[in-house]
């Protein structure tokens, strides 16, 4: 789950992170009435999207090409900013082309900024430790960052037994170039955003850029946050944080019957059972020349109900030409598969090739039920051949 900046910034303040002062609008005036709160000589007033790049990024059809971070030295403009903004489509390069709409922006105070760096907090996938991850290229894209120069990226990896240890930050510090009362504060700023990770089962802390004043102080101008969503039980403050506006709705709609779906940019729809056979699955229509739709895992303990939602959500994306069902009846029955593959047919109109590979429990049954149907779908020997049948068909039907 992800969350957006000033939401963010609330919570790395509860464990003692840094933050500039800010306050949320939804409207232009609130926007303006913010500034004058603040108080502040200049403020910035930020588009608040699930997505970076706001402030390289462009509003569709806007006039000007100014992005979604705009500076505001008085209450007026803070509110034209605001105006210029909510209810637009932001477009950044981690949106794509569709952008997000802004439904809220961030009002902050101004800050004397005389360095940018990068931090973040991770799991590091290769050792299964947590990783302290900072450059002194703060407020670039950190992936740009590691491909023109990787000597720049600096990491530490977190044993479980000790945790964070203060020398590991304030080695850090020193890498950084940062002396005296800011490399204090670097190590204050680490192990708030530590605290901050494992108190509430983040899967990400970043911070960037984290600037660092004239004075030598450190603030977080920027922050993300996103966390597992297996732990949220154990947190339900942060599940209220929840922004359903800024989520797939094909998402949102899986989440609700229990399936994991991420949606991508394909013809092909894919439902598998098994998260390793659904990438072995997209792996193999990519190898066949054409691309998967999405990720959709039903889960070993399919129902119908389940089974006719994926068909549902499948059917709502408006660039599926095609549909490969590919499931391994171990846990759940083929015929019991096909049963609700024939019913979810019948009830969504579906009006794309099918192509439908069962193998395990009870799969004669289920092949003679998905045959004696009536309904056109297309049965599949092996993954191989269904890739094959998929592909041929979605191009058939395209040239047809």
């Amino acid at each position: 789950m992800n969350i957006h900046e000033y939401q963010a910034k609330a919570l790395l303040r509860s464990f003692g992170m840094p933050v500039p002062d800010g306050r949320v609008a939804t409207s232009a005036e609130d926007a303006a009435s913010a500034a004058r709160e603040l108080a502040a000589p200049l403020t910035v007033v930020k588009a608040q999207i699930h997505a970076g790049g706001r402030g390289a990024g462009h509003f569709a059809g806007a006039a000007d090409d100014r992005g979604g971070v705009r500076l505001a030295r008085s209450a007026e403009e803070a509110g034209a900013a605001a105006h210029a903004m909510l209810e637009r489509t932001l477009v950044t390069k981690q949106t794509g082309p569709q952008g997000r709409i802004v439904r809220k922006v961030y009002i902050e105070s101004g800050c004397d900024i005389a360095r940018e760096l990068y931090l973040s907090l991770l799991v590091d996938r290769t050792n299964g430790r947590i990783a302290v991850v900072a450059s002194s290229e703060g407020g670039m894209e950190i992936e740009d960052v590691a491909a023109a120069h990787p000597e720049r990226i600096l990491k530490a990896s977190i044993d479980p037994a000790l945790g964070l240890c203060d020398y590991q930050s304030r080695d850090l510090a020193v890498k950084l170039g940062l002396k005296g009362r800011s490399i204090r504060a670097f190590q204050k700023v680490v192990r708030a955003a530590y605290d901050a990770f494992c108190g509430l089962d983040a899967a990400i802390v970043e911070i960037n850029p984290l600037i660092v004043t004239g004075a030598g102080d450190l603030l977080a101008l920027d922050a993300k946050m996103s966390f597992d969503d297996s732990a949220l039980y154990r947190h339900p403050h942060l599940a209220e944080l929840r922004d359903e506006d800024e989520e797939d709705p094909r998402e949102r709609e899986a989440a609700r019957h229990g399936l994991a779906y991420v949606g991508l940019d394909g013809s092909i729809g894919c439902m598998v059972n098994g998260a390793g056979l659904a990438m072995a699955t997209m792996d193999i229509i990519k190898m066949e020349g054409e691309s998967p739709a999405n990720f959709l895992d039903v889960g070993g303990g399919a129902t119908t109900e389940r089974v006719a939602a994926a068909f549902r959500i499948l059917m709502s994306d408006p660039k599926v030409r095609g549909i490969l069902v590919n499931i391994f009846g171990g846990i759940m029955r083929c015929d019991v598969i096909a049963e609700a593959i024939i019913a979810a047919s019948r009830h969504t109109g579906l009006n794309v090739p099918l192509v439908v590979r069962l193998a395990g429990t009870n799969v004669e049954r289920g092949r003679a039920l998905l045959a004696e149907s009536g309904l056109t779908i297309i049965p599949a020997d092996d993954l191989g051949d269904a890739a094959r049948k998929i592909v041929a068909a979605v191009r058939n039907a395209g040239a047809a």
